[in-house]
């Protein structure tokens, strides 16, 4: 690794202290005394090197109920890369979510959803009135032939419609496949067909800044290719009159459920069977499909939500995002687990004016808010003025994942949305995590940037090249012992698993991430150490980019990688070689940026397309981005002793 090319804030000082009562009164509090712990490190050392009684400890304190309960909390015989939970344990997650909180008045009449749409339309939906809706859709499913194991997908934008189908799925035994709202075609097809997925709910489309986004003709193209799909259900977001449909597979969401009775029973189901399968994107090779079961990733998005960021029952949280993306299920899950109430929003988050976020806070009264650095980027240029026209006091905290803080943005928050007095709860981890390796808390104190450390049960660590730990300088982001949510392998590849986080240092889960530890214990993420690009938040894998730009007749090969980017943190950069007779023009540079924006979506559109004579690549023609993204970039490329023609370099160099 080429540590000494990253920027470290060392310089950084403490801007936020925690109170004594913030830490007295907190969820994390409460269960160190349940177990007579008696510091935020004893926690963090029992936790990690005895996995069976935290997990154990961390499922009670949740309150999860289990049908038959489990005779082993963890099983590693098969090696810390495949550990089985809850052993002999069945538990559906939905009962957890839903069917408990339903033995009382006070819990079943408790607010569970909260929506709002660009057009300024609201609803709230208690958890009996939630369960009711879920319950319609269960059934039918259930009339319509699906059940345990059954792959469906959802193309959907926040809609409540779509928190009732992803419950409903689960309540049935099925597997729901969440798909980001902004894919293009081929991207919806690809995830659709790996998992060879029966059924897709999806919409007519979306509104984003007062025009509508046709959805429904992007899932029709994708279907095409999808033959195992059989049946489409649509809700009629945008009360579309020209709306496309397939005679025998296609069904209005609204018909669907029509008739349906309220109630349904919840699957039984073993605690490990399949719940979710949900893709991100690799180095090298298709979308990876990670697999989370009903005691995994629900689980332990709660327990972070409960622990470390300290969501009580009965507060309300918000985390902008699209069910495509992890934190989109991470939210539906956490919440409803707790017992708190959580808000979902259908468009963009500044329209029709700067405020429109604040003003959901305020209007929701909003405890937790979950954003992007990125949006606080593009919305500080609009002044605090937006901000200081709404009352944020219900508001007890901001937590902020996708994309690494710059110090500025940072900063800003703190003072003008925060008053310089409540926490940044910066978080880091990931699809394949099921939530954080590191996170903010209420115990320590914060500087900008910076996480308190690792979440509770994660043995994570930063260590050099050799494995060995170190403090005060960037080092590889690893974790030491297995914890309830990491995935159970990616979907049908399991070598692609092992290769992925389990090659390089021997029973040692290695993220991929850049990390750092400073004196004063806190930590920093500085950005991947692979390949992986991060748009905005959305990660996409360099090959899928690569595999459509070389579908065109003009290119002989492609190669795509992240460039930095002042509001979205990284955007694309594909380089392309011509097939021969082709030349290079604007027109066919424009013709392959619409080719990558209609297969995966506005949001992946390139920040540039370059024609180059030749790529960098080792000996074995492997394609060598990070020499090319380094020579984009004037850093080190780092060792060349494996390319294949140094002059390929100054190819990249002189690409036009």
């Amino acid at each position: 690794m080429h540590a000494e090319a990253k920027t470290f804030p060392f310089d950084q000082q403490v801007a936020w202290t925690p109170n004594p009562e913030q830490i007295r009164s907190s969820n994390l509090k409460q269960f160190m005394d349940i177990h007579e712990l008696s510091s935020l490190d004893e926690l963090m050392q029992r936790s990690t090197t005895d996995i069976a009684w935290f997990w154990d400890a961390a499922i009670r304190h949740l309150g999860i109920e289990f049908e038959v309960p489990y005779s082993k909390v963890v099983d590693e015989s098969e090696g810390p890369q495949f550990p089985v939970w809850c052993v002999d344990g069945r538990m559906n997650i939905v009962h957890n979510m839903l069917d408990k909180w339903l033995a009382t008045p006070e819990t079943a009449e408790r607010t569970a959803l909260r929506y709002e749409s660009e057009e300024g339309t609201h609803s709230t939906y208690s958890y009996a009135e939630l369960n009711r809706e879920v319950c319609r859709c269960a059934n039918a499913l259930r009339s319509d032939g699906f059940g345990k194991g059954d792959i469906i997908g959802l193309f959907m934008p926040m809609t409540p419609e779509l928190i009732f189908a992803f419950l409903a799925i689960i309540k049935v035994g099925g597997i729901i496949l969440p798909l980001f709202s902004g894919y293009g075609p081929k991207a919806v097809a690809t995830r659709l067909n790996d998992g060879g997925a029966v059924g897709l709910f999806t919409a007519d489309g979306a509104p984003r800044r007062g025009k509508v986004i046709n959805m429904k003709e992007t899932a029709d193209e994708a279907l095409r290719d999808c033959p195992t799909v059989r049946r489409v259900v649509v809700q009629n977001r945008c009360n579309r009159s020209d709306l496309p449909m397939t005679s025998g597979r296609d069904v209005f969401y609204h018909t669907y459920v029509s008739g349906q009775r309220e109630e349904a029973k919840t699957l039984s189901t073993s605690a490990e069977d399949m719940m979710m399968l949900i893709y991100t994107s690799g180095t090298t090779g298709r979308p990876k499909g990670a697999v989370h079961t009903h005691c995994g990733f629900p689980i332990k998005s709660a327990q972070d939500m409960y622990h470390a960021m300290d969501v009580k029952p009965g507060e309300t949280m918000y985390w902008m995002s699209d069910m495509g993306w992890m934190m989109g299920p991470w939210l539906v899950f956490g919440t409803l687990i707790i017992g708190a109430s959580m808000v979902i929003y259908d468009g963009a988050p500044d329209f029709p004016e700067p405020d429109r976020t604040w003003q959901l806070v305020d209007q929701q009264q909003v405890t937790h808010l979950g954003l992007s650095p990125v949006l606080i980027r593009a919305l500080m240029p609009a002044g605090e003025k937006h901000v200081n026209k709404h009352n944020l006091s219900a508001l007890r905290a901001v937590g902020s994942t996708g994309s690494p803080w710059d110090p500025a943005s940072w900063n800003w928050v703190f003072e003008h949305v925060l008053s310089s007095s409540k926490p940044i709860l910066n978080y880091s981890g990931g699809t394949e995590i099921s939530g954080g390796i590191v996170c903010g808390n209420f115990f320590k104190p914060l500087k900008p940037c910076s996480f308190s450390g690792p979440v509770p049960g994660m043995a994570a660590d930063v260590v050099d090249s050799d494995g060995h730990s170190v403090h005060g300088t960037v080092g590889e982001l690893i974790i030491r012992q297995p914890w309830i949510g990491m995935t159970r392998g990616f979907w049908k590849d399991k070598q692609r698993y092992l290769d992925s986080y389990w090659k390089r240092i021997d029973n040692t889960w290695v993220h991929g991430d850049f990390a750092a530890i400073d004196d004063d214990g806190l930590w920093f993420i500085l950005g991947r150490s692979d390949d992986t690009i991060k748009v905005a938040g959305k990660r996409v894998g360099p090959a899928e980019v690569e595999s459509i730009v070389n579908a065109e007749p003009e290119i002989q090969e492609s190669a795509a990688i992240g460039i930095p980017h002042d509001i979205k943190g990284e955007e694309l950069g594909v380089y392309v070689v011509l097939a021969h007779g082709f030349s290079a023009s604007e027109e066919l540079r424009q013709k392959l940026v619409a080719c990558i924006v209609n297969e995966l979506g506005r949001p992946l559109k390139p920040g540039f397309v370059r024609f180059t004579a030749s790529l960098p690549k080792t000996r074995n023609a492997k394609v060598m981005r990070r020499v090319i993204q380094a020579t984009y970039l004037g850093t080190n490329p780092g060792d060349l002793s494996s390319i294949e023609s140094p002059a390929s370099i100054s190819n990249i160099q002189n690409a036009s």
